[in-house]
């Protein structure tokens, strides 16, 4: 990768020095993303987001920060801040800010305040597209900084819980400017979602607090693709999966998938670990945390630290401590003690380095080619939420495979003819 030795950009990293360890594991990460790899060749050749401006809010990873290189690449003028306070890579927002010139307004562990002047940081950059994971710096937008909404064209929203909020936010006819949902691509969902996830939440638990979880009773809330993966990799390494649902399609599926289904009320009596993935809040409730057993570790692999009720727990708790890094002690009255992974947010990205890169190279992927798209035909799309082109979608896929070095077959004349008639019978 060319290298811009310049480190004078507007920015707020925790320390410049680390940038060599940044560019190291980012380039790292790089080897492992051929599909990004061939679109950033292909738009240092056609600069399809020449003299743009994009604020992105994303988890700020080794894999990100290749994705804002293309983008850089491509010809835009990129600012990144962080989507969660607790998910940035310190050495990787150093080394876009010194190597490669992007303003980077992010720091692990900051305050919600810092949160939010970071994400206010990213939004005066006046972008013509937004580049989001979880809606905040939409929502920013619409709410308290509608002053600088008026240039943008169009965006693109990473994660389900975004997503979620973008078509409330449509629905209620007050989202002013179209957005593809990146997270509902087959090559991002099916993906990402369960292989991302499932390893990296996992990945999560074990580092934070070296546990072993064969033998253990795993939790796991929600089987969405998320819940799936998590559930499946739980497995993988011995552990036996309950799965809580509210939507009872989803529980059957779980339960044929050779799950245990219950409620939560009956969960938490067994429980050893509980893993939310809901995208919902109070999934673990006070009711629930009166019924743990002693020594019951909870962590959350949605996108935001609502699913754990923690104001009913600390309320629950006697006293409160931390034992290990990014294991907090919550002693209750009763002398029973719960412990909460991460501080109940992204454990995948707070304990761990998040999704591997050759699953996020899909994910990224997605994410420059809609910025693309939406540069081609902002003009022509409502203000609302789009789903990735098909075409696109499966572009994606093709690219994978062929930098995987895998053939498949193709549909002949005759069978392409079968599928798409209605005159063959039996």
């Amino acid at each position: 990768m060319p290298v811009n030795t310049q480190s004078q950009v507007a920015s707020d990293v925790k320390d410049i020095a680390l940038a060599d360890l940044g560019k190291r594991r980012t380039e790292w990460a790089f080897q492992s993303m051929p599909v990004l790899q061939t679109i950033r060749k292909q738009f240092i050749k056609t600069q399809p987001l020449a003299g743009l401006r994009v604020s992105a809010c994303l988890h700020v990873t080794t894999e990100t920060a290749n994705l804002m290189i293309t983008l850089k690449d491509g010809g835009a003028s990129v600012v990144l801040c962080a989507s969660n306070p607790l998910s940035t890579q310190d050495d990787v927002a150093s080394t876009l800010v010194r190597d490669y010139s992007i303003p980077v307004y992010a720091i692990k562990g900051e305050t919600n305040d810092v949160y939010y002047s970071h994400l206010t940081a990213a939004a005066e950059h006046k972008p013509h597209l937004t580049m989001d994971d979880g809606a905040d710096l939409v929502h920013l937008l619409h709410t308290k900084r509608q002053d600088l909404i008026g240039d943008v064209i169009g965006g693109t929203e990473e994660t389900t819980t975004g997503v979620i909020r973008l078509r409330a936010m449509a629905k209620e006819g007050v989202l002013r400017y179209p957005i593809v949902a990146v997270n509902d691509a087959y090559t991002k969902h099916l993906f990402d979602n369960r292989y991302g996830t499932g390893q990296s939440t996992i990945d999560g638990i074990i580092r934070a607090t070296n546990v072993l979880l064969a033998g253990l009773n795993v939790v796991v809330v929600g089987y969405g693709w998320c819940g799936r993966g998590v559930a499946m990799r739980a497995r993988g390494l011995g552990a036996n999966v309950i799965v809580t649902e509210v939507d009872p399609t989803k529980a059957i599926e779980a339960l044929m998938d050779g799950y245990r289904v219950m409620s939560m009320g009956e969960a938490a009596v067994i429980g050893d670990i509980f893993i939310t993935v809901t995208g919902n809040k109070h999934v673990i409730s006070r009711d629930h945390f009166e019924k743990l057993k002693n020594g019951a570790i909870l962590a959350n692999s949605g996108h935001f630290n609502v699913e754990i009720d923690l104001e009913a727990l600390g309320k629950l708790a006697s006293s409160r401590r931390p034992t290990r890094e990014f294991v907090e002690e919550f002693a209750l009255r009763d002398g029973r003690r719960i412990y909460v992974l991460g501080e109940g947010r992204l454990i995948n990205l707070a304990a761990a380095e998040g999704h591997p890169a050759s699953v996020m190279d899909m994910s990224f992927a997605n994410q420059a080619l809609c910025s693309e798209h939406m540069v081609k035909n902002h003009a022509t799309l409502e203000k609302r939420v789009y789903s990735v082109p098909e075409a696109l979608d499966k572009h994606v896929a093709k690219m994978k495979l062929e930098s995987m070095g895998v053939k498949i077959d193709r549909l002949t004349v005759e069978q392409e003819h079968y599928l798409s008639s209605w005159s063959e019978g039996t």
